[in-house]
């Protein structure tokens, strides 16, 4: 068997196996939190009849294993169930869910990635100078700050105070019905069916989230590329091209900048990983219909359909953003073909 086809057999079994371990623990640690599903769907009041007739039809009068095991074959066909707390199948409502916090986490990463590496690359080029100082301390801040302070913040001082934003939620109402929704990202089907009303109030709702959480992203990927970007400096490649006569920054652009490339990939997809896993706070604060709101309603309501179905996704994420990064390794590092 040639080499590289057993490195992607390997591969592809550790993806599963890991997949499969998230699932196993979740499922056990669900059933053993003080939340009974019957009760919230029947309500306190039911009368046992009714009880037991909702508990057997949820499977929960099998073993733990034997209920696994019913999940897992009901996953592998492609079915996760009802959700307990929308009545919705769990695909459903996760088609529903997910768009809103794609187009929430990619408006953040832009603003991470668009003022974060540059602000790092000054920092580190500039080190100990009133720059550098000042990115340190905006990177501090944006690491520390609570989100949902900082989303609540912004709600009374930009949308109660002086009116530049929307409210919370992605749209008003009064836009719903002007335009046919596709891609469940509202600013990419808003302009790409010309509805530029519709596209400019859609924006006025995502740029406070967005720049919060883009805040937080921003903190993160300036203090690290801030951090390789010195590493990078105080090499001897570094003086020696700079002895030569080569300008600062065509040494930074050129040499060093090349040089982080990498490190900086994986910097960003964790980023982007953990804002695709459900900024919570920020998506409860701003009430916005996405996949980390859904993911904790499930918990509260102790709805192991929903709650797997969304880890299985958290996984899916993480796993697909390290592939993906790996093949940018190669692209960028020769070395690493």
């Amino acid at each position: 068997m040639p080499s590289w086809i057993a490195g992607v057999a390997k591969g592809a079994a550790s993806i599963v196996v890991t997949l499969l371990g998230l699932l196993a623990i979740t499922f056990f640690m669900g059933r053993m939190l003080p939340i009974d599903p019957v009760i919230s769907i029947v309500g306190e009041q039911a009368d046992k009849a009714t009880y037991d007739m909702v508990y057997h039809r949820l499977g929960l009068d099998k073993t733990l294993l034997t209920q696994f095991l019913l999940y897992m074959r009901d996953m592998l066909s492609g079915e996760f169930g009802e959700a307990l707390f929308t009545g919705n199948k769990v695909s459903v409502d996760l088609a529903r869910v997910f768009p809103a916090t794609i187009e929430l986490a990619s408006f953040a990463i832009a603003i991470g990635i668009g003022v974060g590496v540059p602000l790092g690359i000054l920092a580190a080029v500039y080190r100990g100078t009133a720059l550098d100082h000042i990115a340190r301390f905006v990177g501090l801040l944006g690491y520390s700050s609570p989100t949902f302070w900082l989303g609540l913040m912004g709600l009374i001082v930009f949308y109660a105070a002086l009116g530049l934003v929307a409210g919370p939620g992605r749209i008003d109402v009064a836009y719903i019905d002007m335009f046919e929704p596709q891609t469940g990202l509202l600013l990419l089907d808003a302009a790409m069916q010309g509805e530029w009303e519709v596209f400019g109030n859609v924006f006025r709702h995502i740029v406070l989230p967005g720049s919060i959480l883009g805040y937080a992203s921003m903190a993160y990927i300036s203090r690290m590329t801030r951090s390789f970007m010195l590493e990078q400096l105080g090499q001897e490649y570094i003086i020696a091209a700079r002895v030569k006569g080569m300008s600062r920054w065509r040494v930074v652009r050129r040499h060093a900048l090349r040089n982080i490339l990498v490190q900086l990939v994986t910097v960003i997809a964790l980023a982007y990983a953990f804002l695709l896993e459900g900024a919570v706070l920020t998506e409860t604060v701003f009430a916005w219909p996405g996949f980390g709101r859904y993911l904790t309603s499930g918990l509260l309501a102790g709805d192991m359909n929903a709650v797997l179905a969304c880890v299985l996704i958290i996984g899916l994420i993480f796993v697909g953003l390290n592939l993906l990064a790996d093949l940018l390794y190669r692209l960028l590092d020769p070395r690493t073909r």
